[in-house]
């Protein structure tokens, strides 16, 4: 048995709560109230609890997250062993491109922050927190909800939103990358810990490999 159906009235009102908490984090930023990675923190794990009671309420079941407790080690499992495929497939190209002379690690450089105590605070939030969060609500819950209209509907617009959600200078082609893959390894396991052990490896790996640039 897979992961409950999601009700539009569910959807809503946990979108709206996802919202209104991304709006107050970013009223508190703009008065300073919290340093930038503490108040990203904050926001995520107030974001994360919120929809978890939500979906917990009576007449829910964390099951409409993906979260059903027989399939959390499955999951887990599923999801290391999806990261070890990818992080062998990552090394062969890696070798490819230094054999042909390119330095792979340019292509996935991440800014990171300057001081050791930061880049701490850097690796928790990006690497534990927001995947959790961000899975729960772009894999769980739209996903979920979005599966009523086909598969392919369900990834294309799932991962259209996760990609416009990391918007910035440049086309977030990793992130377009990575909900492809997330969404998809949710919809095999039928477990959300998949996407986020293989959401929170992929994003730890790349910021360790980011160190030597900034040392």
């Amino acid at each position: 048995m897979g992961p409950a159906p999601i009700a539009t009235a569910f959807l809503l009102t946990s979108l709206l709560a996802v919202v209104l908490l991304e709006t107050a984090a970013a009223l508190a930023g703009g008065f300073g109230w919290l340093p930038g990675l503490w108040l990203i923190a904050a926001t995520r794990t107030a974001q994360l609890l919120t929809l978890l009671a939500l979906a917990a309420m009576p007449g829910g079941g964390l099951n409409r997250l993906g979260l059903d407790r027989k399939r959390m080690l499955p999951g887990l499992k599923t999801g290391l062993a999806w990261s070890a495929g990818f992080a062998a497939a990552a090394a062969l190209l890696f070798a490819v491109l230094w054999v042909a002379g390119r330095n792979p690690l340019v292509l996935i450089r991440s800014p990171l922050p300057p001081t050791v105590s930061q880049q701490v605070l850097f690796f928790v939030v990006g690497g534990m927190i927001a995947p959790l969060t961000e899975e729960a609500v772009f894999r769980g819950l739209i996903f979920g909800y979005l599966r009523r209209w086909g598969l392919t509907a369900a990834i294309l617009i799932s991962t259209a939103l996760f990609a416009v959600f990391h918007l910035g200078p440049a086309i977030p082609v990793t992130q377009i990358a990575g909900g492809l893959v997330f969404a998809v390894a949710y919809h095999q396991s039928g477990s959300l810990m998949t996407p986020i052990v293989i959401h929170g490896l992929g994003n730890l790996a790349i910021f360790s490999l980011s160190l030597p640039y900034f040392h």
